[in-house]
């Protein structure tokens, strides 16, 4: 159980306004928030992540690879 106290009344009217609008009751809207913000990545630990990894090897320039997958994908979606 999360209570949060001194919310101000501007922020609680368009927390309410925004749960209302989707159709959920405040509580399930701002679990959602919630599960979204622990869910995102800030930078910092996107860079992070991003530095542990191997560097990957390509065959070719990466232009060169994104034009052939979109000469791909067009070819695919011509009827």
């Amino acid at each position: 159980m999360i209570q949060v106290r001194n919310v101000p009344p501007e922020l609680h009217a368009e927390l309410k306004r925004r749960a209302t609008l989707r159709g959920q009751t405040l509580t399930a809207y701002v679990q959602g928030v919630l599960e979204r913000e622990v869910e995102t990545m800030d930078v910092k630990e996107w860079l992070e992540t991003t530095l542990e990894l191997e560097p990957t090897e390509l065959d070719e320039p990466v232009a060169d690879t994104i034009r052939r997958a979109r000469e791909e994908r067009d070819r695919d979606l011509v009827p």
